[in-house]
């Protein structure tokens, strides 16, 4: 199991793309988060933006349709998509994400 991290330019785009994977059972579950403030190099510029962090749990074998379905799908010329193994948790709901995520 894996944890997808991504970041949208607002909350409706993150709840838009989320609803697509969700549909698709690419992921089980999507953590949007509350906007914060983004301090990133651009074009050679520092940018401060409002963006929206959203958490998928999906399994590690989903991962790149995945990506594939967010980078189709996300406004951001580059977007982040960034994921970390999820080494332990709780069995039943690590089978949970397991299930739902049969495509």
């Amino acid at each position: 199991m894996i944890v997808v991290y991504v970041t949208f330019p607002s909350l409706e785009s993150a709840k838009a793309l989320s609803e697509t994977v969700l549909k698709a059972r690419l992921v089980a579950c999507a953590n949007i988060f509350s906007p914060h403030t983004s301090l990133y190099w651009w074009e050679g510029e520092i940018q401060n933006a409002q963006e929206v962090a959203v958490l998928y749990k999906t399994r590690a074998d989903v991962f790149e349709t995945l990506q594939s379905a967010l980078k189709a799908g996300h406004p951001y010329e580059c977007p982040c998509i960034v994921c970390w193994p999820l080494e332990q948790g709780n069995p039943e709901f690590l089978q949970w994400i397991e299930a739902e995520t049969q495509i």
